[in-house]
């Protein structure tokens, strides 16, 4: 059409239910608008506005991957290279993704300009830097644009404003000897970290089924990824952000009903260690590929929004953390009706960068491992946005955006719905559920979100021993006005509670989590009908036996509950309450439980100090600019209370 009548054909199509996409291609005498509606309804559009000219279908095959030449797929490479705008080198860089893999190529003319030769690196002293496996650089096209598919089909610029790092673990032959698993990945940090100062998000997507099982318990590699994200291990003694695959299962299940049964197996489906890591972002994976334009016979295993059929699930339910903790996009797989096996297709996976370039620029990813490539992009984005926060920080923002799918959901009876036990299979399978980047972001910068930095000093020593030492009290930035002015209008707070313990790595800790963990953290929130001494002296009595106050105004009214969100590191839950209830409960506070640094009085007091971060929002839908308004006018002063 004629770049004049663009405008008012968009207008129309829009006004008629058309899905108009924003990216357009702009020539002298014509304009490329990019729609998806049925034929019926695109013909009536064209022959009531006159003004197309032709229609076509997407320029972009669906299975280009496999269907394009050498020659043409460096055609798309140079598109796509044309308008990617890449974020400024060196000390100016916005962050880093730290892949922990096979190495990374530097021939690739989508990677080099975000991956200095100087930023690769090896665990071990000699080993080729190049990437002879692949693995890595698939992981690296996903760490910077994510799913290549979008990329090649669209015309619009592509802001690519952090960069790579490659710092290699695994070796070109054979594997890693078992013992050494953990020391690989922190002489691989160790290496990188050469340069220390910068933002890193490091993703591992390797793991091992020698400890399987382990049940959740510790083992010597998932303590070495806590050790090096609290800062306790590495040549640099500093918090780290680590994404950790939660590993796949071998394509053994047939058909397309049992595949959830499959991966819901105690004995043969829960995460590889080291993803049990109480410190690390442990990602599996969903899908919503549905083989749209892919497969034109069988049927995808997944429904969209579900589980991806190979995502390996935590059975555990009770003292070791919650794993997953997300999941993201890992493609599907199909059934042939033929096959004893699943099938994978390129069109049920993601596109990325191929280590082979020129021969082939394109490849193909999937699972778990693509789903972590792309939880560290966006965390990686996450911290460019806000590089002043803590990786504690980052993680409650980024874990604390996810929600579950309407298709996870299915899988839960409408009755159970509001009962605790309904959520167990939810959080096995799913974690927290997907993150959504744009809310993380927005939350970070929302006058409706309050987001505190601190540390406390969980324990004192008293005799021969130690006690619970104190608690922090927060005054949080109630709208009070706004709030009781919404009658019969229920809110919804989210709390998000994130601390680094210090693992205790000795086999007498494996069965107890107050034994491995340095100290545990909890929040209480104070009920409508309580002063602030009774509020106090009732979490002091639960934090001395970290059980639920069942005398307690919050005993059973979080939608988690107390024992659900208790373990691991990451503590998260939400409640829903009228408006002018939440007005008078306006106190949370922040709490210490029982840790190795309480019952051992042979370690250093002086370093006995944890901090965390807390991330407490309120839902309020359409009165949340009246609450935004109040917000800004007020403070969240803290208090510290002896326990």
């Amino acid at each position: 059409m004629e770049p004049a009548e663009a405008n008012s054909f968009v207008e129309q199509a829009i006004a008629n239910g058309v899905t108009v996409y924003e990216d357009r291609l702009e020539f002298p005498e014509d304009t490329v608008v990019l729609v998806e509606t049925s034929v019926a309804s695109l013909a009536q559009m064209t022959y009531e506005t006159g003004s197309v000219r032709s229609v076509s279908p997407p320029g972009v095959p669906i299975d280009f991957v496999d269907g394009l030449e050498a020659e043409e797929q460096a055609d798309w490479v140079q598109d796509v290279l044309g308008r990617t705008q890449y974020g400024p080198q060196g000390q100016q860089a916005a962050s880093y993704v730290t892949l922990l893999d096979t190495g990374i190529t530097l021939a690739h003319p989508l990677i080099q300009p975000a991956l200095d030769a100087a930023d690769r690196h090896a665990a071990v002293p000699g080993w080729d830097l190049e990437d002879h496996d692949g693995h890595g650089s698939r992981m690296a096209g996903l760490a910077l644009f994510g799913d290549l598919r979008s990329q090649l089909q669209g015309t619009a610029a592509i802001p690519v404003p952090h960069r790579l790092e490659s710092a290699k673990v695994i070796p070109d032959a054979g594997k890693n000897p078992y013992h050494l698993l953990g020391d690989r990945t922190q002489k691989a940090i160790n290496a990188v970290e050469v340069e220390p100062n910068r933002l890193r998000t490091f993703a591992l997507a390797t793991t091992t089924d020698d400890d399987t099982p382990h049940s959740g318990a510790p083992t010597s590699w998932s303590t070495e990824l806590d050790q090096l994200a609290v800062g306790r291990s590495g040549a640099v003694k500093q918090q780290r952000l680590i994404v950790a695959s939660a590993g796949n299962l071998s394509p053994q299940h047939d058909g397309t009903a049992d595949y959830l049964a499959k991966c819901d197996d105690d004995d043969e489906a829960e995460i590889e260690s080291p993803a049990q890591a109480w410190n690390t972002i442990a990602v599996g994976a969903l899908t919503a590929m549905n083989g749209v334009g892919g497969p034109t016979y069988g049927a995808t295993l997944a429904e969209v929004g579900d589980l991806a059929p190979m995502s390996r699930t935590a059975s555990w339910t009770k003292t070791w953390p919650i794993k997953p903790d997300v999941v993201l996009e890992g493609g599907n797989w199909f059934d042939d009706g033929f096959s004893t096996t699943p099938n994978q297709h390129s069109d049920l996976m993601l596109v990325t960068t191929s280590r082979n370039y020129p021969a082939r620029s394109f490849t193909h990813i999937s699972d778990t491992s693509a789903a972590t490539a792309l939880a560290a992009r966006e965390i990686a984005l996450l911290r460019a946005s806000y590089p002043n926060l803590w990786p504690e920080t980052i993680r409650a923002l980024y874990v604390g955006s996810a929600r579950w799918t309407d298709r996870m959901w299915s899988h839960v009876a409408p009755a159970d719905k509001n009962r605790k036990r309904a959520y167990d299979v939810m959080f096995t399978r799913y974690g927290y559920g997907q993150p959504n980047l744009e809310r993380a972001v927005n939350s970070a910068s929302s006058a409706i979100t309050l987001i505190v930095e601190d540390s406390i000093r969980p324990y004192e020593n008293k005799g021969s021993g130690r006690k619970l030492n104190e608690m922090r009290l927060f005054e949080l930035p109630w709208p009070t006005t706004v709030l009781r002015s919404l009658v019969g209008q229920d809110v919804t707070l989210r709390v998000a509670l994130s601390t680094f313990i210090e693992p205790n790595p000795s086999e007498v800790a494996r069965g107890r989590k107050n034994r491995y963990a340095s100290h545990g953290l909890r929040f209480a929130l104070k009920g409508a009908d309580e002063d602030v001494p009774a509020f106090t002296q009732r979490v002091g009595r639960t934090a001395t036996e970290d059980q639920q106050d069942d005398n307690g105004s919050d005993s059973g009214e979080w939608d988690f509950g107390y024992n659900r969100r208790s373990v691991g590191s990451i503590h998260i839950d939400t409640l829903t309450l009228p408006a002018n209830d939440l007005a008078q409960r306006g106190v949370l506070a922040v709490y210490p439980v029982g840790g190795w640094w309480k019952d051992n009085r042979a370690v250093d007091p002086n370093r006995c100090n944890a901090r965390f971060s807390l991330v407490v929002e309120i839902d309020a839908t359409e009165a949340e600019v009246d609450l935004y308004t109040e917000v800004q006018q007020k403070v969240a002063p803290r208090t510290t209370i002896q326990v």
